[in-house]
């Protein structure tokens, strides 16, 4: 999915913070031991997810689906060995068509899947998230932009 021609969803560092939070929170009745982050996405919500539900033990599977703006083939660049159980929590940062969520319950079926944000059309592959977004809707977030000045509305159309 290119950028053009999409409504575009700018997240902030706090915003993505406090999702990150909801999720833990709504993760508390697991018996987690373990985070598998999917990289790069999952990274940030992982560690939040390990502070607030008191895990320590993390590792990463990477899976690459997309370069810069652009959705292709998947790539497993590197795996996880780790035993398939109910103990192991997968965390990603966004479900977008599904395919990475596919390889993810391919490898791991007992383990749960939970993501920041969710898409309708991989919504069915996640046991867990936090908010809804439009399958049409490119997420900005905050680790791929930057704040900018903004010229004042008088001064762009004088």
């Amino acid at each position: 999915m290119s950028m053009t021609n999409h409504k575009m969803f700018y997240v902030s560092w706090e915003a993505f913070h406090r999702a990150s939070r909801e999720l833990a929170a709504k993760l508390l009745t697991g018996r987690f031991e373990r985070i598998l982050a999917v990289s790069r996405g999952g990274l940030v919500p992982a560690t939040i997810l390990a502070r607030e539900l008191n895990i320590r033990l993390l590792d990463t599977i990477c899976i690459v689906s997309y370069q810069h703006d652009q959705q292709g083939d998947l790539s497993v660049v590197k795996g996880c060995d780790w035993p398939d159980d109910a103990k192991l929590l997968i965390v990603d940062d966004l479900v977008d068509t599904g395919e990475t969520a596919k390889v993810l319950k391919q490898q791991f079926p007992q383990a749960t899947l939970a993501t920041v944000y969710a898409k309708p059309q991989g919504k069915p592959l996640v046991d867990v998230y936090v908010t809804d977004i439009e399958q049409d809707t490119w997420i900005q977030l905050p680790w791929d932009t930057e704040l900018s000045y903004t010229a004042p509305l008088v001064e762009q159309h004088s």
